[in-house]
Formats: structure tokens, sequence, C-alpha cells
């Protein structure tokens, strides 16, 4: 059985083909509905219509949630967070496994599991179908740790924040997973939540408050008086660890309203009058891990390695000035001990700037490691080839000019909405280089065509002469075209800070993984980054002889690697909050 089910692993997705022409289209035609019906269908709205419980029942649910948590014998209580977890399998179930282990030695520390998993958004990719739900999300945790008892719905609780690639479906599956009454089993982990936002005591001080942001960045009225009324209950001198989908102290240079929402949910808690603070602000979306600081060691973190692709993290800003409630905060980036020189330091990120410029420089193969993506672009330059041979003019390669012109430019404006300078500048440069290339290779082509090709007056010889020139230019748009793609991102990305999604997208890069482990206490907390630079192939998994599937053992993954995972601490951060408010 145990090999059945190995097979079955080989068709489980590996990372998504972000640059297929067809997965283009797709969440192109997603974006575009999800922007024009979202706001007519917005799930928070009707999920609260139908959740018409008293505000009281709110504050009993949030309450409850720290009876399913175990203390330490020390009293601290442990949460595990990840996001970005559901591309390609091999990556999310090598994290999954780290997960589910009862304890984890990285560094020479002993971490024990946490008593609830929190996982920060973007559950699956490259969008939400219930497929997608069932191969990149259930199964790979699932197999990390089994479930024992199916009809025991008081497992280990599970929470989870919609991304907006949750939200491309109107939220539908995400809220009939994580938000119904009876408790979703994902192996060893069941679901708790009944809102896609919500907010649950963790300690006697500590609460954990995580919004729902959805594709229009705002926060909902039910959502706000949700988190108000919540913060009027807790109590006073509450500390409160505040979670969204996207990083807005990141972001602050292309989506304001990112941060703007994430602040107002502080608001929400520091003006409640009870003299809570907001010590952490969690997310993920960018799939990296860094850390900023902000006033009273207030904590910035980014962590978002669940398993989706790599993002970089050398286009970091050392500082980031931004509003907090009701003063202006300057953020610094954090440091931590340098891991190849300990004595020293060096910026809280992961991977590293000088890994992350070195992994970048891989876009010059992007024609090869995109080939679907490279055959769009040979049959672009063939299409046009034709339109030159049928009329070698001016005002053909004018129309060339603006087509490619106008595309990269649009392309460039949706990615990037500051720093217009450079757009402009860099887009026409790249639309330059593939019109030069273009109408060169065409020229010299139809020319060498027309030289030694002998017509007969057959209508056939039409095709003959037009496949012949598609064996000619696919390759150079393939070849050529493709990769002045690939450079274009590789030198925008490495010196502009520009394309930064796009250019790793490409890579398809699932290792340098990374989660937190948390241990808080009513002094303090401490903060584990465990990380994984590498992540067996799909070849590397194998069939875990002790897993019986009649008796299923949670502490017993269904597969294990060839070679042990191998985790690491980035580092560790502790914090205490005697005296700081």
């Amino acid at each position: 059985m145990a090999d059945d089910l190995l097979n079955d692993t080989k068709t489980y997705p590996r990372m998504a083909h972000w640059f297929d022409p067809v997965l283009l289209l797709q969440l192109l035609n997603n974006v575009v509905v999800s922007s024009i019906f979202g706001q007519y269908a917005d799930r928070r709205l009707m999920i609260a219509a139908l959740d018409t419980v008293p505000p009281e029942e709110h504050v009993r649910r949030a309450e409850d949630f720290r009876t399913r948590l175990t203390p330490d014998e020390k009293g601290g209580i442990w949460i595990d967070w990840v996001a970005d977890l559901g591309d390609g399998f091999d990556s999310t179930y090598a994290v999954a496994s780290l997960l589910a282990k009862r304890e984890l030695n990285v560094g020479g520390t002993p971490l024990p599991r946490g008593e609830a998993l929190v996982m920060g958004g973007d559950e699956v990719y490259p969008k939400a179908t219930r497929q997608a739900y069932v191969n990149q999300l259930w199964q790979p945790y699932a197999w990390a740790a089994p479930d024992a008892d199916k009809k025991n719905d008081t497992g280990r609780p599970l929470l989870a924040i919609p991304g907006n690639h949750d939200c491309y479906d109107g939220l539908v599956l995400f809220l009939a997973l994580f938000s119904r009454e009876k408790a979703w089993h994902v192996g060893a982990w069941r679901s708790y939540q009944r809102r896609s936002y919500f907010a649950v005591r963790l300690t006697e001080t500590w609460w954990l408050w995580a919004t729902d942001i959805q594709l229009a960045d705002n926060m909902d009225q039910p959502q706000f008086d949700y988190f108000k009324h919540i913060a009027a209950h807790m109590p006073e001198n509450s500390k409160v660890i505040l979670c969204s989908a996207e990083p807005g102290w990141l972001y602050t240079d292309t989506n304001r309203n990112s941060w703007e929402i994430m602040e107002y949910a502080a608001g929400i808690a520091t003006s409640a009058g009870r003299g809570h603070a907001v010590p952490i602000l969690l997310s993920g979306d960018t799939h990296h891990y860094s850390r900023y600081v902000g006033k009273d060691e207030r904590q910035y973190v980014t962590s978002g390695g669940g398993g989706a692709f790599l993002h970089p993290t050398h286009h970091l800003e050392q500082d980031v000035s931004l509003n907090f409630v009701n003063h202006r905060e300057a953020l610094k980036l954090g440091t931590m001990p340098d891991p190849k020189e300990p004595a020293k330091t060096t910026a809280a990120a992961y991977p590293s700037f000088s890994t992350s410029r070195a992994l970048t420089l891989r876009n010059v193969f992007f024609a090869f490691k995109n080939w679907d993506f490279s055959l769009l672009m040979g049959g672009i330059y063939f299409l046009f080839a034709v339109l030159i041979s049928l009329r070698d003019h001016p005002d053909v390669y004018a129309l060339i000019t603006v087509v490619f012109g106008a595309s990269l430019v649009g392309y460039t404006v949706k990615q990037e909405v500051s720093r217009k300078f450079k757009i402009w500048s860099t887009a026409a440069v790249h639309a330059a280089a593939h019109v030069v290339v273009l109408i060169c290779a065409a020229r010299y082509a139809i020319a060498y065509n027309n030289a030694n090709f002998a017509w007969s007056g057959e209508w056939w010889e039409i095709w003959k002469w037009c496949g012949l020139l598609a064996l000619e230019m696919v390759p150079v748009g393939f070849l050529i075209g493709s990769t002045l793609f690939g450079l274009n991102m590789l030198i925008t990305c490495l010196l502009f800070r520009m394309n930064r999604n796009d250019a790793f997208s490409a890579l398809r890069i699932g290792a340098y993984n990374n989660f937190l482990r948390f241990r808080l206490t009513e002094d303090g907390f401490d903060m584990y980054v465990v990380g994984l630079e590498q992540v067996p192939s799909r070849e590397d998994w194998i069939a875990n002889k002790k897993h019986d599937k009649n008796r299923p053992d949670p502490e017993i993954p269904v597969f294990i690697p060839t070679h042990d995972l191998a985790p690491h601490l980035i580092e560790k951060v502790s914090i205490s909050f005697k005296g700081v408010r």
C-alpha cells in the first residue's frame, strides 16, 4: 500500500509554471473577475450575516481557544507560524514534515512542536480549486501527521488567514474548509475558526489577531465591530500578535493600502483604552524571511517560506518610515549573527543578500527554465516576421515598435507603481532590444528564403514558405527573445529593485524555506526562525516502513526522505516586555 502511495506522489504538483501562457491567461481572468465583482460578493459580509451570534459568543470562542493549549513545564506556550505553503508538493511536504515532528533540534536547541499551527495566507497556488486544496495543502499535511482518530475533533488547532490566491474564487472554498462548524481534519490538525478573520487568546495576556483584507485591501464593518468588541473584553494590558496576509511595511512604495489596513487594526487594539500593546506584526505573502524593528522593539516579521517559490531579499531597504496609529515610526532592518562569521552581524533576512543576488543570475537561463513562455515568444516573432514579409515598410516597423513598447511598458507599470522614470526607461530599452532583434532576423530570413526558394505558382508553396520562415524565426524568439525577457528581469531586479516577484517566480526555487516557532510567556517571547536550505526532490521521498495505514500514528509520517532533512536556526529573537508598552 505504501508503494502505491509513493507512486501517487509522482502525480502531485511540482512548482507552478508562472510563465505558462495558459496559466497567465487564467490568472488574468481571475484578477479581472475578482476586481469587477469582488466588491459585490464580499464573502466577509456574507459569513458575518450567516454567523448571527451575539458578540459575547465571539469572546467565548476566543477565550476557549486557550483551553486547547498546554503550557510547557515552565508555563510557556508554543505556537507555530507558516505561510505561503501550497505550491510544489516537495517543498510543502518537507516543511509540513518539520512542523509535524514532536520536537526539532536546531542550533543545539530542542524546540517542542507548537500547540497550535497558524497558516498565514496563500494556502494554495496558483488558484483556489478543490483539487488544489487537496493536493497542495490537505494531503501533504495529512501525510506528515496522519490522522489517528477521524472522529475526534479536538486535535491540535489549526488557524488560517486567506491570501490573495485563496480569494480568487471569492473565498468560497477557504470558508467551506476552514470556517465550518464541524472541524476540518488536516492530518492531526483541526480547524477552529468560524470566520476568515479571528481573534484567539493564547495565554493570560497574549492574544493573536488575524485580519482578512480580501483583494480590496479594506476592513469591512462587521470585521471592525468584531475586533472592537474583542478589544473591549480583553484583560487590561494584553499583548496582541497582529497577523495579516500582506506585510504592508514592505509595500509602502507599491501598495499603501496594505499597510493602512494593518495600522487600522492595530489602532483598534491600542485605542481601546485598556492598555493593550501590539509588540509583534506577522505576515507572509513575500516568500522569504525578514525582520524589521520599530519603536519599543516592536517586531515586524515577514515569514512566507512554507513551500512557495522563493522571493529575493537583496532589495530590502535598511530603513522604512510609516505611520503607526498616532505617531511616525521608523523601522530598521534587524540584525542577526552572520552564519559564516558568528562574531559579526548581518541583515535579519533569509536567504542572505549575497545568496539572493547570486540566485537572480539564474535568469540568464530563463528561456530554458520557462520553455512554455519561450514557445509563445517564438510564435510572436514568427507572426511579426510574416507581417514583414507581406509589407516590408516603415509603418510595419512602427506597428511592431508600438505593440512591443505598449505591452512591455504596460506589463512593467502593472508590476511597479512607483519609480516612473525607471519603469519607462527600462521598458523602452527592453522593447527596443526585441524590435531590433526581430526586424533584423526577419529581414535576413525573408531575404535568404526569397533568394533560395523556387516558386512554381502552386498555392501550397505559400504554406511551405511559411513553414520555412517558422523554422527560422521560432528559434530566434525562443532563444533570443525569451532570453532578452529574462535578462531584463535579471538586470532590473538586481540593480533597480524592480520585477522582484517575476524574476523569482520564473526561477521556481522551492528551497530556502522557513517557518516560525514562538514560545510565549507573560514576561516576553522567544521567536525561533527555522530554515530549510535544501528540499528533497520527488525521487528522494520513500515510503516509511513504520507507517501502518490501519493504525495511523500522527508521529509517524507516511513518507520520509532518503537523507534526513537538515533544518537550521536562522536566528532566535528574545524580547522582554518589562517596563515596555
